[in-house]
């Protein structure tokens, strides 16, 4: 499965769930909910994935969570916040970054609709 049928499989649970759910729940909610779609399409999911700093050569766990990892290679970052800002972005593209990973989707379920660009962003490392 390449990065592009895996993010479309995660768009697809983003909209199941935001349809069953609608916004306004905790991103807790979300992420299980989210999780158990992925799992239920067939897809690997770990969740609350500890994500470490390399400083020079220094191991630094400094509490970073990458809230869904799906088949080892796409991040999905979840939020239920009134608006998405540049630093959410910044989040992810660090954890991509910090991961060595090529793809992320950020993922805002605070809103009344799901939209492509708006409310659900594709990250590139």
């Amino acid at each position: 499965m390449d990065l592009n049928d895996i993010t479309f499989e995660i768009r697809g649970a983003a909209f199941s769930v935001h349809n069953e759910l609608g916004p306004g729940l905790l991103e807790s909610v979300y992420e299980s909910s989210m999780a158990y779609e992925l799992i239920r399409s067939g897809l690997k999911v770990r969740t609350q994935v500890p994500l470490p700093v390399i400083y020079k050569e220094i191991k630094l766990e400094l509490g970073f969570r990458i809230d869904l990892l799906v088949e080892e290679s796409v991040i999905v970052e979840i939020k239920s916040v009134d608006l998405i800002h540049d630093v959410h972005k910044k989040q992810l593209l660090t954890y991509l970054r910090l991961s060595k990973k090529k793809v992320g989707l950020l993922i805002n379920f605070n809103s009344m609709k799901l939209v492509e660009k708006e409310t659900i962003i594709r990250i590139v490392n």
